[in-house]
């Protein structure tokens, strides 16, 4: 059972503290030292950078919430049920449906808007549809990112009690 539940913590450690890196660290990192070294088209190739970096992130993150998911899944059944079980089951679920949404669905209505631009969002007018439509997109992505980083630290909190 200790081995159950350090998968699990060592794979949601993994997921929420990733997902902190990238939203503080690697993507202001990337837009500064572009933007730093006046690389041409910078904001495009940060973009691009960071969004290659993002999908290679959520294929980990997968794998890390279908692990939190199924020793969570075969704690319960093997007992005893750690406490708040369904609560935990229903976080880590929506925590990995909110992550395949973003990674899957969201992500690729950015790249198409970003088709469709053909360069930085940035470079169109305020009220351009494109835009509005990616920094829709934009805010949305980051929204969704935040489910798994909240849920993670609830569920963290709850193992730290037990």
């Amino acid at each position: 059972m200790l081995a159950l539940r350090y998968a699990g913590l060592v794979a949601l450690t993994l997921w929420v503290g990733g997902l902190i890196v990238l939203g503080a660290i690697v993507a202001p990192s990337i837009f500064d030292v572009l933007a730093a070294r006046q690389v041409v088209d910078n904001r495009i190739l940060a973009g691009a950078i960071f969004g290659e970096t993002l999908r290679r992130f959520h294929l980990l993150s997968y794998v890390c919430g279908s692990i939190v998911l199924l020793t969570l899944i075969v704690r319960g059944i093997l007992g005893p049920r750690p406490i708040w079980f369904a609560a935990r089951l229903g976080t880590a679920f929506l925590m990995l449906a909110t992550t395949a949404y973003a990674g899957l669905v969201v992500s690729q209505q950015i790249a198409r808007v970003q088709s469709a631009i053909g360069g930085a969002p940035s470079s169109l007018p305020p009220t351009d549809t494109r835009r509005v439509s990616f920094g829709r997109l934009h805010g949305l992505s980051t929204g969704l990112e935040l489910v798994p980083v909240l849920g993670g630290l609830l569920l963290l909190f709850r193992e730290l009690k037990d």
